[in-house]
């Protein structure tokens, strides 16, 4: 039969000094204090659970004083009594409390860390911004396990009124995505952005990108050269005009991606649509244009650099200064891609150059590549003839004189 130990006293552990090496004063029932050669004093428990001895921390003394310890291990050997492993619920319930204490801040923005590599630069950057913008300031502070689905659909709807249903839906996308996230990481037990399309607010009807006739084109330009627009968007206006990109394309467009002896534009399959890369060949119009504003953001690696050097220009700009300049309604910078397409077609030139100028997909992947690689020259001819009846109409000349039909 073994030895029962005689219980500790408060002033055997008080009067108990360091040694060399850490050694155990035994109090009962697996309770012991053991004294460090440094001088502190912790307390364990010595238990067994599914045949396995195991240690439990229970604190240090004088924080947790004689008693307290004692009362600690009579809870943990209630719990082995009902089979738990006291070292176990322990663990578990330090993961209760560093859940019950987390943030949607801190959920949403490791969500983020740990999705936006897979996704193009712009998807990562406009994800960051909503982030940053709207979602975060709204319920970033709140604990992530209390947020309801009411503060949601609030919170969506504080987007919708002002007119983005776009932006609201991608907002809706990723709360979805975040909570996911978080019921994987175990963070949450149910996820309360789930549904919220129900509610959202109907969709606007479906309108075509406005935009003004050929023939009104002169004018359009002449109104925004004079309006007051800073001279970044009035080249962005002109270059939209002469290469019929998408307005996003134009904006986040790096200066490393032009050539402009050989007066080609190549964007990466990153930052295109349909995640292919696309060639845009440039009228000397459009380079003459790109070297003026390389003497004004050659420095950044930006072309259309915004208040912040490192970002682009935000990407209402080019609308504003439409809206500024009385197009509002009647012209988009997405419109002028209509404008050329319409025109280009009109004047007989082959779909194919104009789809591939647009950077339209094609469902046939060999032959999506083989147009890409096929037409530029076809398209750099096109494009050229289009600027300068662009350039011939503003000067005042007949447009039908040089309109073509080209050749299939």
């Amino acid at each position: 039969m073994p030895r029962k130990a005689t219980p500790l006293t408060d002033s055997a552990i008080k009067v108990a000094k360091p040694k060399d090496k850490p050694y155990k004063l035994t109090d009962g029932q697996g309770l012991y204090l053991e004294v460090m050669p440094t001088g502190s004093k912790l307390w364990r428990l010595k238990y067994r659970h599914s045949g396995k001895e195991k240690r439990l921390a229970l604190g240090a003394y004088p924080a947790v004083p004689l008693q307290n310890a004692r009362k600690k291990r009579d809870e943990a050997r209630e719990l082995l009594s009902e089979g738990t492993d006291p070292g176990e619920q322990k663990k578990a319930a330090k993961v209760a409390q560093k859940v019950e204490g987390l943030t949607f801040e801190t959920l949403a923005r490791e969500w983020y860390d740990y999705t936006a590599p897979r996704w193009a630069d712009a998807t990562a950057y406009k994800a960051k911004l909503y982030l940053d913008n709207d979602i975060i300031p709204g319920i970033g502070a709140r604990p992530v396990k209390a947020v309801t689905r009411p503060e949601l659909v609030e919170l969506v709807r504080t987007v919708e009124a002002r007119g983005t249903l776009n932006a609201a839906g991608k907002i809706r996308q990723w709360l979805h995505q975040i909570f996911r996230y978080g019921l994987a990481r175990g963070v949450v037990e149910v996820n309360p952005a789930t549904d919220l399309n129900v509610v959202a607010a109907p969709a606007k009807t479906v309108r075509h990108h406005p935009h003004v006739t050929f023939a009104e084109l002169p004018e359009l330009l002449g109104k925004v050269e004079a309006a007051n627009i800073h001279t970044l968007t009035k080249h962005a206006v002109r270059l939209l005009t002469l290469t019929a990109v998408r307005p996003g394309e134009l904006r986040q467009a790096p200066w490393s991606e032009f050539d402009l002896d050989a007066a080609v534009w190549t964007i990466p399959a990153a930052r295109m649509k349909a995640r292919r890369p696309h060639i845009v060949p440039l009228p000397r119009q459009a380079v003459a244009i790109l070297r003026q504003l390389n003497e004004i953001t050659g420095r950044y690696s930006l072309v259309f650099a915004g208040a912040n050097p490192e970002r682009p220009m935000s990407e209402n700009t080019i609308n504003k200064a439409l809206r500024l300049a009385g197009y509002e309604g009647r012209q988009t910078g997405h419109g002028f891609r209509h404008l050329l397409s319409t025109e280009l077609n009109g004047r007989g030139y082959n779909k194919d150059w104009i789809e591939r100028q647009l950077a339209h997909g094609d469902s046939d992947e060999i032959r999506g590549t083989y147009n890409h690689a096929a037409y530029v020259e076809q398209r750099r001819e096109m494009m050229q003839a289009w600027a300068d009846s662009i350039d011939a109409l503003c000067a005042g000349a007949n447009v039908v004189s040089i309109k073509r039909k080209a050749k299939a």
